[in-house]
């Protein structure tokens, strides 16, 4: 029995697996593609086997140290997200990794029963061959490189598609492959000087930006009618608020969400625009603004969302709440944002807020729980972005919880950050666009899995996203209304970067000729947002129309509601 325990294990690890299998090849159905199908499972099949009888101890450690953390990796997303790890969530992924530590308690469950999933994969590679095996070391050795490396070729020419149902410890390694070719033949170029032409002097008031994070349009109550108390509703003295309704985000992921908001990239031509066109700080310098960036989410001097030294050279202040904790970060954003629009200097701001990211069970305070029965308190109170969620499991009754401890945190991170902003700051000389980074999949619709973003096969509601206009009310900049009726609940995060420029006195058609049209035009956008934002190798990115018509909002006792009902 021991004599063939190593096969055993890896005979056992694999049937784990084998609904994948059989689900992928229902879907290939019976043409030739089966066969190149077998023919590949069977090589890297073998290939694993010779793995199992590398000669070198540490040699064959290694490898199956390399497949088990590699297989545990897309066990585990595939049982958070209930979909397949494409190689563009891969990369999306790797620019998140930001928030690897706090995923590490987020999802506790699903990395448990990965790695015991993983454990016969480990064992099967590790032990101690106690078999002969005829082929030649050497061949041993190179066997899983040869995987890897041959997933990898078919990879690249089906621009990132053809792993499928294939034995799953390949798949993030040869993605990792792929990705750092990218990284070496990234040839896109330097990044450009500002050469748009301005029709204006410097600018003299404060312009805002700022980004929320996982705020969905529709939990807010200037789009629905039982959404949370957001403070943007009511009048303010002295203050003009236009509501845009219903906007499509970027993507449903912050990271490409945040870059391009920084870099303007558009539908057509995000990545170009992306890697080599000026920041929104360069031409906020170039408007005679001074530049901070306000990041509530991250600590010590640690950078996200793809931001990088060079980026952040042209950042005069840079600002993160090291002291502060997770639950009062906005609040110490919005007191900063009241300081520098009561100072006198015109300065180009961009806030990136905590706002309602998982977990949300602790990003509010006790006097803020007005939506019950929530999660349960206690647990996470200084973790940012994620955190494990024990007795969890995505179940119906589970998201009911969720959902009313989300809306606390949007009351106090949004409601209560604008009651503030709006009581102490001097908004007669300043513009500020409110959005969030991307919407939520609060699980309204009964969907399976864990997740509330950055899924591969969205509901609409993961790219609905707030946009609001808020500008002292005898400051004259753009011509807000004239177009309001017209780009309600019809624009998009797309709009944004254009009618930042546009209110730092830059040309309008030069503008537009790269960048596309901002608010004070209509804004005829296409009302999708990216999905496959990382498209590679020659794949198209992914678009989701939203169609407000299927909208689910809160409803007035904690349930949820189609829109269009």
């Amino acid at each position: 029995m021991f004599r063939y325990l190593k096969e055993l294990l890896l005979i056992i690890y694999l049937l784990l697996y084998s609904d994948y299998y059989l689900e992928r090849l229902n879907a290939i159905g019976g043409s030739f593609a089966v066969v190149l199908f077998g023919v590949m499972f069977l090589a890297l099949t073998f290939a694993l086997l010779l793995t199992a009888y590398i000669r070198q101890t540490f040699i064959r450690h290694l490898f199956a140290l390399a497949m088990f953390i590699s297989a545990v990796f897309f066990d585990v997303y595939m049982r958070v997200t209930a979909d397949y790890l494409t190689y563009s969530g891969f990369v999306s992924l790797v620019y998140s990794g930001g928030f690897i530590q706090e995923a590490a308690y987020q999802y506790r469950d699903a990395i448990v029963h990965g790695l015991l999933n993983g454990l016969p994969l480990l064992l099967g590679i590790g032990l101690k061959p106690r078999r002969a095996f005829a082929l030649p070391n050497a061949l041993r050795v190179a066997a899983p490189l040869c995987g890897v490396m041959l997933l990898s070729a078919v990879l690249f020419v089906r621009a990132g598609e053809g792993a499928r149902g294939l034995p799953v410890m390949y798949t993030p390694l040869a993605y990792l492959n792929l990705f750092a070719y990218e990284a070496l033949h990234n040839t896109v170029g330097p990044r450009e000087p500002v050469t748009l032409a301005r029709n204006a002097a410097s600018v003299g008031h404060d312009i805002v930006l700022i980004i929320d994070e996982s705020i969905s349009g529709n939990y807010l109550d200037i789009n629905a009618p039982f959404g949370v108390h957001s403070n943007l509703k009511e009048a303010h003295p002295g203050v003009a608020v236009f509501n845009y309704g219903y906007a499509a985000s970027i993507a449903n992921c912050s990271a490409d969400t945040n870059v391009t908001l920084r870099y303007g990239g558009t539908r057509a031509d995000y990545r170009r625009i992306n890697s080599t066109l000026p920041s929104i700080w360069q031409y906020a310098k170039g408007a005679g603004l001074r530049t901070v960036y306000i990041d509530a989410q991250r600590t010590g001097g640690n950078l996200q969302n793809l931001m990088d030294g060079a980026e952040k050279k042209d950042i005069d202040e840079f600002v993160q709440f090291d002291q502060t904790s997770v639950r009062d970060r906005d609040m110490a954003a919005a007191a900063k944002l009241v300081e520098l629009l009561n100072d006198g200097t015109p300065q180009l701001v961009v806030i990136n807020k905590v706002g309602a990211h998982f977990p949300v069970h602790d990003k509010y305070p006790d006097a803020f729980m007005a939506y019950r029965p929530a999660l349960p308190r206690g647990q996470f109170t200084e973790i940012a972005d994620t955190g494990k969620r024990d007795g969890f499991n995505g179940q119906p009754d589970d998201w009911a919880l969720y959902r009313n401890a989300y809306k606390n945190t949007v009351l106090w991170n949004v409601g209560e950050f604008f009651s503030r902003v709006f009581a102490q700051a001097d908004l007669n000389n300043a513009v500020l666009i409110y959005t969030s980074d991307h919407g939520q999949d609060l699980h309204e619709r009964g969907n399976p899995g864990l997740n509330t973003h950055c899924g591969g096969d969205p509901v609409e509601e993961e790219g609905l996203v707030p946009l609001v206009v808020i500008q002292g009310d005898r400051l004259q900049t753009l011509d807000w209304p004239a177009q309001l009726a017209a780009n309600k609940d019809r624009s998009s995060h797309y709009n944004i970067f254009p009618t930042l420029l546009q209110l730092m006195g830059y040309d309008l058609a030069g503008i537009e000729a790269v960048y596309g049209k901002p608010l004070s035009v209509p804004t005829e956008d296409d009302f999708t947002f990216n999905y496959r934002f990382n498209a590679r190798l020659g794949a198209k990115p992914e678009w989701k129309h939203i169609d407000l018509g299927s909208i689910v909002t809160p409803g007035e006792a904690g349930a949820s509601v189609a829109a269009g009902q």
